[in-house]
């Protein structure tokens, strides 16, 4: 059985996933990424093949993407996370030709064509208002847990506008509304729908079509999915709550098993070149 590995080192988590060639998730970590870069890749690493109960010996390829991919020292290539978020998505939803990717520090948006390859892209501003480290930031200020923001969204009945285009200014609003009585619940809300104003503006950039394929950690957010739906006016497609954040790992390992398949093609070749002569 031949199996792959795939590394997402991003700024906020990072995620592996353990492949095989029949497509079957054996094996999958996770962990905050800190600063210490090439140390939790590889503690994540080793805990994806614990979990899959593997070792290392039996991966045949490694393919890493994130920011802090250049740290993985036992990689066998890299790609970019625009790259492998393409294949992932396409191997929970084959259609898909619209990705919007909402991580702790990034949003992308790019539309693919019927192979995953990536056709047009656009990145947010850097200010983290327009990802999910301010909605963690703000329920924090408010004293909430990550883990509180859906159940606390839920209760929203009138969400206000939070409408600053930097976190600084966002923060401040965020403050004025907290002394004016407003409650957590609407201030979240509105926290979010200015989030996903935004990833939509960056979907329509991309010439957005269906069918669109939502992914990143703020996804485990119910209330963004059909936010984002809603503005749209169209269905979309999310992962399952666990695998969200995982998606572009998983790419990676889908190309380990292609990039595995060209390697033994050219040998073939090349071993048929040498009978010939």
């Amino acid at each position: 059985m031949t199996v792959t590995a795939g590394l997402d080192v991003g700024s906020t988590y990072t995620k592996a996933i353990i492949l095989t060639e029949g497509g079957e998730i054996v094996g999958k970590a996770s962990g905050p990424t800190g600063f210490k870069l090439a140390e939790v890749a590889r503690k994540t690493y080793d805990a994806a093949l614990a979990d899959g109960g593997l070792a290392e010996d039996e991966i045949s390829y490694v393919i890493a993407t994130g920011g802090g991919r250049h740290q993985v020292d036992f990689k066998d290539v890299h790609v970019t996370d625009l790259t492998a978020s393409a294949r992932g998505a396409a191997y929970f939803f084959p259609g898909t030709r619209t990705i919007l990717d909402v991580g702790g520090q990034t949003m992308k948006a790019s539309r693919v064509d019927e192979k995953a390859s990536v056709v047009s892209f656009r990145l947010n501003d850097k200010c983290a208002a327009g990802t999910g480290a301010f909605l963690e930031k703000t329920a924090r200020y408010m004293g909430y847990g990550i883990e509180e923001i859906s159940a606390l969204m839920t209760t929203s009945k009138e969400p206000v506008p939070i409408s600053g285009v930097c976190a600084v200014f966002a923060e401040s609003e965020v403050i004025n509304h907290l002394s004016l009585g407003t409650s957590p619940a609407d201030i979240m809300q509105g926290a979010i729908e200015s989030l996903t104003g935004r990833s939509v503006q960056l979907m329509k950039r991309v010439r957005a079509e269906p069918e669109y394929t939502l992914i990143g950690g703020i996804l485990r957010f119910e209330t963004m999915g059909k936010t984002v739906s809603d503005l749209l006016e169209a269905e979309v497609n999310i992962p399952d709550p666990d695998m969200v954040q995982f998606v572009a790992a998983l790419g990676c390992a889908i190309l380990g098993h292609r990039r595995l398949e060209k390697l033994r093609a050219g040998e073939g070749m090349a071993a048929k070149a040498g009978v010939s002569a």
